[in-house]
């Protein structure tokens, strides 16, 4: 069912995609019914009417351009009014009521245009026989409007395999003798979301220092000194077209779209791009710039409204003669919060002033068909919450939160106050128009990110479609920052946008695949290694944000978390070097931008923040390894830049100065003006500790051996291991503690435990070795099984140095606990006390009206996520406590907290904001065995305008914890069940504490299955 599926959405198999999503009507062999673009050195003739857009004409010699990228050979580009010179087969291109050319062909042939007519950016195209005098056949592209033939031409340039990185990226065109497109050739409809645009926003210093360089002499505008001139923008909107996008907020802090090059906004328009402004700039004019350079007074309606409304209505005017989205509405200059003074009336006042000029500026025209829109950012969406009124015509867009996932990860995209089913009805009839503004790029409390990739496909997919569902499907914008390196969450966000029918949960690694081949053209095998690679490393960036990660974000000591950080990392960096190495020297340059270089410089960052932690701990525990791995941090520390330098140095300098984003040493919110790395520590090296020559750290403790440490356990700590841990083995480390070289040898009371050496020998050139210890559980009985192990170090006489510092021993309690599991019983054992399942991983799965839990594959921080789904399902209703769609896991346990019979099952929900309306929180059930269902409504309300006390710490550790302790679970084997109250709550992973929990950031590994 699922593979038909994919199949009517027009999912092709891999190694036919050139496109991302679209019907695919290109074919590079011949056939009979094949329409020859090139054949055997001959290229189509293409033909427009002179009387057509100029976005047209210009697209249509990118569209030349493209063949010739493509096959060597250039086609001919003429205009024509109604006929042609000869019998050739010629391409025709034409917009609606507005080519001569196409309304000649229409009326000779009677071709059928009524499904695109009067369509927003909808196009056809297809084989026509005897369209002109002297033509026999042709393929004939007719656009509904500007933008849809516009959309035409790239649609068949991509499927051509001209990816919309090829200058942006560097992406490699994929060469081909013929092409051929097919009788019936391509066509599509109106997009989901009528704006879709991107917006540059804290462009400085990457894009900046970049278009610096590159467009100007290093002087920038007059005025502003900004580098974006009519050069930048003419790459951009390039761009923007062929990803489908049609609007702009572009670059605004120390730039003026429409004052830093006059030429800006007609390039813009001859384009056809929709320009915009961003939610704090009204009435096209840039803020703060444009104020800085053209106001007087204060940036105050309440004490300057005559100077503003002026500066306003200058700016409508300037804006008049383009395709304009008139950004409604006030903020405070600087994108602040207008004041102590502010309320609803003056807002209102505000808007309908901002009315009064669109009225008078365009003198005649009916200003409901002006496109505006006001968003709700901050403390204005408090404002529409108590009741502010906007125009029924202007559009409402939601702003995300800026700080969840998404993207922003987890990006949360928009979904606060899109109400769902009937409340969207009721509380919103009035209002015809939504959309949402969101960012894969940040700057802000509690933390900018700005450097690299951190966001998943799947949680902008689950994201997105709540937005879709829930008809907020006018104006869309992602915040993209830079833009480099955030090029494939860009285009997915874009690409959604244009048509979201084509992506469902079945599917989306299928637009991954099909993005990795466009732009690498890599085999199936490949495909799927390279898909799997971009997976995890937005996975792994996902679960907390590079610029929010610290020396102690991941567990030093328990679950061997930090170990599985660098190994992920470090297996990642195998592969995308071994990739990149056997790529042709021409895809290098791509894959190194898209792929390769966020994978390397954040295992990099990875791997030097961990370092920096176990320097510390190292240090408390005095070991002479502390400097090593200072060391160690500091040539990782260099290595960060290098690989910057790397990167800006492809392509003989193309790039440089786009990754000079500082993100190592934050402080606070703002992003360092320099990396810093600070805190490293160090130990006197020719200085022996007091405990004497040998350090012993134990698995799962910060103390060590001999001596006193505050974080000893009496009588000693102990390793301890079940027969049902995932984690199979257990280890010590044994370091110098200073610089006495010793022997050590390793012995034990019993015969069951194993070890990875038994001897060693340890010096300040080899400073710590690690002993892995294991169990042959063959040997054991039943139950607890107790051992001793005893590390006895060896030195020879030294300055300093007395006997017991020579020979001064360390003792290891260790403890092996023999369990089994009923014969008839499958499902999770617990082990350490502890029970952790992934989501997905569920006994069974009960759905009800139509609704079942259903796997988001990728999302989240480990595997994936579980959603009711569809969320539209039973008419966008919830359900009571234990009565909803449910999902079921079957545990052992061996332990209760502290015998009590408790435990506490911990599920981790991804953060999303209350979108249900005020009378229907995000809620959830769960319930052990027959007691008593519990539910939790997780996301507290905030006030009108602000977010939940809770939203910064829950977006930043990308999880939300949510605790219900059940009490009466005896020992033995029970069923958690998970029930839907409601929709849009996204379940990652559950974890039963049964006493035995420790603390960590991801939590335990996965339990055994049994």
């Amino acid at each position: 069912m699922l593979g038909l599926l994919a199949l009517a959405l027009g999912i092709l198999p891999l190694n036919h995609v050139n496109a991302l999503g679209q019907t695919r009507c290109v074919e590079f062999d011949s056939s009979s019914s094949n329409f020859a673009v090139v054949q055997g050195g001959n290229a189509a003739p293409i033909l427009l009417s002179e009387d057509d857009w100029p976005g047209v004409q210009r697209a249509a010699s990118d569209f030349a351009d493209d063949i010739e990228r493509v096959t060597g050979t250039r086609p001919s580009l003429s205009n024509s009014s109604t006929s042609a010179s000869n019998s050739s087969r010629p391409i025709i291109v034409g917009t609606l009521g507005k080519s001569a050319l196409i309304d000649q062909v229409i009326n000779a042939t009677q071709m059928d245009v009524s499904s695109i007519e009067g369509s927003w950016e909808s196009f056809m195209g297809m084989v026509v026989e005897d369209p002109l005098p002297g033509v026999d056949s042709a393929y004939v592209i007719v656009g509904a409007d500007k933008r849809g033939t516009i959309f035409a031409l790239y649609d068949l340039s991509e499927q051509f395999g001209v990816s919309p990185w090829y200058w942006w990226a560097d992406a490699p065109v994929q060469q081909h003798s013929g092409l051929f497109i097919s009788s019936s050739g391509c066509a599509h409809g109106p997009p989901t979301v009528q704006y879709r645009a991107i917006f540059l926003n804290d462009e400085q210093p990457g894009l900046t220092n970049w278009a610096l360089e590159r467009f100007t002499n290093g002087t920038g505008a007059s005025g502003t000194g900004s580098p974006f001139n009519r050069l930048f923008y003419s790459k951009l909107f390039e761009l923007l077209l062929r990803m489908k996008a049609n609007h702009l907020w572009p670059a605004m802090w120390g730039s003026a779209f429409n004052v830093d090059d006059p030429e800006n906004k007609v390039l813009a328009d001859m384009f056809g791009i929709v320009m915009g402004t961003s939610h704090e700039e009204p009435m096209m004019r840039a803020i703060p710039p444009e104020w800085d350079l053209f106001g007087q007074g204060d940036w105050n309606y309440t004490t300057n409204s005559d100077f503003i409304y002026q500066f306003w209505v200058n700016g409508t005017i300037r804006a008049k003669p383009f395709e304009s989205l008139y950004t409604m509405g006030m903020r405070g200059n600087g994108d602040l919060p207008l004041g102590e003074g502010t309320n609803i009336d003056l807002l209102e006042r505000i808007i309908s002033d901002q009315r009064q000029i669109l009225t008078d500026v365009f003198n005649g025209t009916d200003i409901t068909t002006i496109p505006q829109v006001w968003t709700l950012y901050k403390e204005v969406q408090g404002y529409w919450e108590d009741g502010m009124t906007a125009p029924d015509d202007v559009t409402l867009l939601w702003s995300d939160d800026k700080l969840s996932e998404h993207t922003t990860s987890a990006s949360r995209f928009l979904n606060y106050c899109l109400p769902a089913g009937e409340t969207f009805a009721v509380s919103q009839s009035s209002l015809n128009a939504t959309g949402q503004e969101d960012p894969v790029d940040y700057v802000g409390d509690p933390r900018n990110y700005k450097w690299i990739t951190s966001s998943q496909v799947s949680k902008m997919y689950e994201q997105l479609s709540l937005a879709v569902e829930r008809d907020a499907k006018r104006v869309w914008v992602v915040n993209v920052g830079d833009l480099k390196p955030l090029e494939r969450e860009t285009e997915f966000f874009l690409n959604f946008g244009y048509d979201s029918s084509k992506w469902n949960l079945t599917n989306l690694d299928s637009w991954v695949s099909a993005w990795v081949q466009r732009e690498f053209g890599l085999g199936d095998d490949d495909t799927t290694t390279v898909v799997d690679m971009i997976g995890n490393l937005t996975r792994f960036n996902a679960r907390r944000k590079p610029e929010l990660l610290s020396s102690d974000t991941y567990s030093l000591i328990n679950y061997r978390e930090a170990d599985t950080i660098v190994n992920q990392w470090d297996k990642l960096v195998n592969t995308s070097t071994e990739v990149y190495n056997n790529l042709p020297k021409g895809t290098q340059p791509a894959f190194y931008q898209l792929v390769h270089h966020p994978i390397i410089a954040s295992a990099n960052l990875n791997k030097l923040l961990i370092t920096t932690g176990r320097n510390s701990m190292r240090a408390s525990q005095a070991f002479l390894s502390t400097n090593q791995l200072a060391d160690t941090a500091e040539n990782l520390f260099e290595h960060d830049f290098d690989l910057e330098e790397d990167y800006h140095s492809i392509l003989d300098g193309k790039w440089d100065h786009i990754m000079d984003q500082s993100h190592i040493g934050y402080y606070y919110w703002q992003q360092p003006m320099t990396n810093a790395l600070t805190g490293l520590a160090r130990v006197q090296a020719r200085k022996q500790a007091l405990p004497g020559v040998m350090r012993v750290a134990i698995e799962g403790s910060l103390g060590a051996m001999p001596g006193d440490n505050p974080n000893n356990c009496d009588g000693g700590c102990a390793l301890t291991l079940d027969s049902f841990d995932p984690i199979t083995n257990r280890f010590f480390d044994v370091g110098a503690g200073g610089p006495a070289p010793f022997t050590f040898n390793v012995s034990t009371n019993v015969s069951w435990l194993k070890f990875s050496a038994t001897q060693g020998s340890i010096s300040p050139d080899n400073s710590e070795q690690r002993v892995w210890v294991s169990v042959d559980w063959d040997q054991l009985d039943a139950g607890d099984n107790s051992a001793r192990i005893t590390i006895t170090p060896s030195a020879s006489d030294g300055p300093g140095l007395t006997l017991g510092m020579r020979h001064a021993s360390a003792t290891v309690p260790f403890m092996a606990t023999k369990l089994s599991a009923p014969g008839n019983f499958s499902g999770f054992v617990e082990s350490g006390g502890a029970v952790a399942m992934e989501a997905a991983h569920a006994s069974r799965n009960t759905s009800m009206d139509g609704i079942t839990w259903s796997e988001i594959p990728g999302l989240g921080r480990t595997l994936s996520g579980v959603t009711p789904w569809p969320r539209t399902g039973a008419n966008g209703g919830n359900f009571t406590a234990g009565d909803g769609p449910s999902i079921e896991y079957d545990f052992l346990n061996f332990n209760t907290i502290q015998d009590s019979g408790n435990v506490t099952v911990i599920t981790h929900v991804s953060p999303s904001l209350n979108a249900n309306g005020q009378d229907r929180p995000l809620g959830f059930a769960a319930q052990v065995d027959d007691l008593p269902v519990q539910s939790s409504y997780f996301m507290p309300f905030a006030e009108p305008g602000q977010l939940p006390d809770v939203w910064n710490d829950f977006v930043a550790n990308s999880i939300v914890p949510v605790n219900m302790t059940f009490t009466g679970v005896s020992p033995g084997a029970h069923t958690l069940k998970v029930f839907m109250i409601e929709p849009a709550v996204v379940v990652q992973r559950i974890v039963i504490d049964t006493g035995g929990l420790k603390e960590s950031y991801l939590g335990p590994p996965e339990s055994m299955r049994v």
